[in-house]
């Protein structure tokens, strides 16, 4: 996304990239685009009103730990800020992708230096933010009273994952532990998943006075 004298423009490139993902025609994505910048002027959802959105989607406590988390999903840029096409791209993604295309952009979440691997202590920093949301839908997850529940989880997780046991998850080997019977990987993904089922709706209902869908 572009800007001229100051606005933010929707540049070609941008409209071709939504239209390919979403089957959107250009004059619908630039009226969602006329929409989420009357709400956000200059083009930029900022982490303030990120958490804002979070905090409408999961029970407050949930929310501040996993907000970063979920931001770095959209921030593909890495610049601090979430603009349209980053926004909408996701968006699309998130509702009609393929499975692998969701399990790449969730691996985002798990991937928090952004380096393209998950380490054993990326996985256990996870874990122990998103503990309450796991602990509230899967209970049965604490099996082992040797161990500490949030240990456990994350090291029998990134075991799961790691298939060549070299310390190292590749978005590879994530998704297809996701997408196999590995059952805590599964676990994992549908959790931050099941975020998108409400988050997406919220966000889309402050920044759009048009659902879509």
């Amino acid at each position: 996304m572009g800007s001229k004298n100051g606005k933010p423009v929707l540049r070609q490139e941008d409209i071709a990239d939504l239209s390919k993902s979403s089957g959107l025609d250009e004059a619908n994505i630039r009226l969602y685009f006329d929409n989420f910048v009357a709400v956000h002027p200059d083009g930029k959802l900022k982490p303030k009103e990120f958490r804002e959105m979070m905090a409408k989607a999961l029970p407050k406590k949930d929310a501040s730990k996993m907000e970063k988390h979920v931001f770095r999903i959209y921030d593909s840029n890495n610049d601090g800020v979430i603009d349209f096409t980053e926004f909408m791209l996701i968006f699309f993604i998130m509702s009609d992708g393929a499975p692998e295309e969701v399990l790449t952009k969730i691996f985002c979440v798990f991937d928090v230096n952004r380096d393209g691997t998950i380490t054993q202590q990326e996985m256990t920093k996870l874990i122990k933010d998103m503990y309450g949301l796991l602990k509230s839908s899967n209970p049965q997850i604490i099996k082992d009273p040797n161990l500490a529940a949030k240990d456990l989880i994350a090291k029998s997780a990134f075991a799961e994952m790691d298939k060549d046991e070299d310390g190292k998850v590749t978005t590879n080997e994530f998704i297809v532990a996701c997408m196999g019977q590995d059952s805590l990987s599964k676990m994992l993904a549908l959790k931050i998943i099941n975020i998108f089922d409400e988050e997406p709706k919220v966000s889309l209902l402050q920044c759009n006075s048009i659902e879509l869908g």
